[in-house]
């Protein structure tokens, strides 16, 4: 068989295997692959003569649009591929790509992995303070910019050949062309040479929850072939339509608005609006019939607030990823649809590792089980496997003892890990040693094999002695019905070293007080063992990254700074202020 033979035939078995877990992860194998490359040797492949729909865009404020077939966007891409040829772009060239959810969007990422360039998505929320840096830290000698967004690139100071998306025709703005021209382009596209599997396709940058974001580098298999794992976890079948609420320059696009999506033969269906409206995204959903679902937990705590069971939607599969899910809201979904939100877990650096996918009895609070091709190993600080500890991937050779599957099998190395940190052999070092990819992620490993989220490895912490994990603090605060948010950080503590200290912000309509602290420290009694319950409270506006992840770093900073002084801060309320508790 030919690379694309392969890729096909390793698809087609996890889609007949979809609902048989046991099956596919134990035989499913990556397809070796050579020379190949996703949009020419895949996509242009099932596109000849497919007139089904592939890319399926509405304006959520006027009502507008734009379905586009597997046919059009093959064409559509190979004119904008030669057009970028005729203005400089080149195999092995970088290209900062800043566009918000326009079908242009799609038309440029296929383009440019026919052209064998290497992309750098990045978000439109970036500062022009931001994008300098990214600029000097990745290198790009192209951009193709939403023309709205072109002024943050005046103080750019690069070479770069610019490209503006939406500009008026025959007025982009001086020292720019225009992206549009491109369709007049010749719609037959000539690759020139072969795609190595192994070459260089995307550099992403990580969210800089816990330090400043790190570029990493993906490849023409490591995303592309790598999200099968992807669309395993999701359970995506031909002709499904599926919504992805996920926004540009962020890896999770990738993974399920593009590669996940078509590689199943699905739709890629997106919502455009200029602010988050649940009710809009519920009658999105009924409206247009969207069959698989998937946002982050941000998204599913709005969508509660709705009543969901007045909503008759079609959804056959719905998943939750970027952070993990609380047990509440996956009950309150299933009580209203009937339908369990499976959760899932992966990286930037890495496609679905663990998750839930369908046929897999979903255990609560827990993430799932390892995807096929992923081979988990937990590990404690000292290297040696644990049930509770770092998540690891095997980098290749013997598995460990403790590995997840049959440890007489070799372990191959996940087709779905990134290569390196462009730029940062240091940081690739340590992610990379011992033969392992350290995830920096907690998990604990249940005796049935089912994965439970710990915490970020920088954010467990111990308090008197016990180690504590952020994520079950704060699912348990936020089913107070004033909690909205909540993180919850070590707060120094002259007797147990420190305390749990949650930095909350209040729903709509609720005001901070001593009655209501008062409340939230009996709520937080009543369903946490004693060692684990809030000690310390204060409203706060949590601060993030432009992905929208809780930077608990900053918080812990807050504490260590006021060191053991047994001062309340501003506004800080302390469980020893309502004796009426003990």
């Amino acid at each position: 068989m030919n690379p694309s033979q392969r890729f096909l035939a390793a698809r087609d078995f996890l889609l007949r295997h979809r609902s048989d877990y046991g099956h596919a992860y134990r035989h499913f194998a990556w397809p070796a692959l050579g020379d190949f490359n996703w949009a020419i040797d895949y996509f242009d492949e099932i596109a000849r003569g497919n007139r089904a729909p592939a890319l399926w865009l509405v304006d959520a404020n006027t009502g507008q649009e734009i379905k586009l077939s597997f046919e059009q966007m093959s064409e559509r891409s190979s004119r904008i591929a030669n057009h970028l040829r005729d203005l400089g772009v080149g195999r092995g060239d970088r290209i900062l790509l800043m566009l918000p959810n326009r079908v242009e969007l799609w038309d440029a990422m296929l383009a440019a992995i026919k052209l064998g360039a290497i992309l750098m998505p990045a978000t439109t929320q970036l500062s022009a303070g931001d994008l300098r840096e990214r600029i000097e830290i990745g290198q790009p000698t192209f951009a193709i910019v939403d023309a709205a967004e072109c002024g943050k690139f005046d103080t750019a100071d690069a070479a770069l050949v610019k490209i503006a998306v939406g500009a008026e025709p025959g007025a982009p703005a001086a020292g720019w062309h225009r992206f549009e021209d491109g369709y007049a382009a010749s719609p037959e596209f000539d690759p020139r040479a072969a795609t190595l599997a192994r070459d260089p396709l995307l550099l992403y940058f990580t969210s800089g929850t816990t330090s400043k974001p790190k570029l990493v580098e993906h490849t023409h298999e490591s995303y592309p072939v790598g999200s099968l794992s992807t669309m395993y976890w999701i359970g995506l079948q031909p002709g499904d339509v599926h919504w992805n609420i996920s926004s540009p320059g962020w890896a999770k696009h990738a993974w399920s608005c593009f590669f996940a999506p078509w590689n199943a033969g699905a739709c890629v269906f997106v919502l455009t609006y200029a602010r988050f409206d649940a009710k809009t995204v519920l009658d999105t959903l009924t409206r247009h019939g969207i069959t698989t679902l998937c946002a982050p937990p941000t998204v599913w705590r709005m969508l509660v607030q709705e009543p969901l069971a007045s909503h008759a939607v079609s959804l056959r599969e719905i998943v939750g990823a970027g952070e993990p899910l609380n047990p509440e809201i996956i009950e309150r979904v299933k009580a209203a649809w009937g339908i369990t939100i499976r959760d899932g877990y992966g990286q930037t650096e890495t496609t679905c590792q663990i998750g839930n996918s369908p046929g897999q009895a979903v255990i609560p609070g827990s993430m799932g089980r390892p995807m096929p091709g992923y081979r988990v190993l937990l590990v404690d600080p000292d290297g040696h496997p644990a049930e509770e500890g770092e998540i690891a991937l095997r980098l290749g050779g013997a598995q460990d003892d403790g590995d997840t599957g049959d440890t007489a099998e070799p372990c191959e190395r996940p087709l779905g890990l990134m290569t390196r940190y462009a730029n940062n052999a240091e940081a690739t070092a340590r992610v990379m040693r011992d033969g392992r990819y350290h995830t920096s992620d907690v998990a604990m490993r249940r005796e049935d094999g089912y994965y439970v989220y710990v915490g970020r490895a920088d954010d467990v912490f111990k308090s008197s002695d016990y180690r504590l994990s952020p994520f079950e603090l704060e699912s348990a605060l936020i089913e107070h019905e004033a909690v909205a948010e909540a993180a919850v950080v070590p707060s120094p503590d002259p007797l147990r070293l420190a305390v749990p200290k949650a930095y909350v912000m209040l729903r709509h309509g609720y005001t901070f007080s001593p009655e209501l602290a008062r409340s939230i420290f009996a709520f937080s009694r009543e369903r946490l063992s004693p060692y684990k319950r809030i000690r310390r409270l204060e409203v706060y506006e949590l601060p993030k990254t432009i992905s929208g992840k809780i930077r608990r770093v900053e918080l812990r900073r807050r504490e260590m700074e006021r060191g053991d002084a047994a001062e309340r801060l501003p506004g800080e309320y302390w469980e020893e202020d309502f004796p009426d508790l003990r």
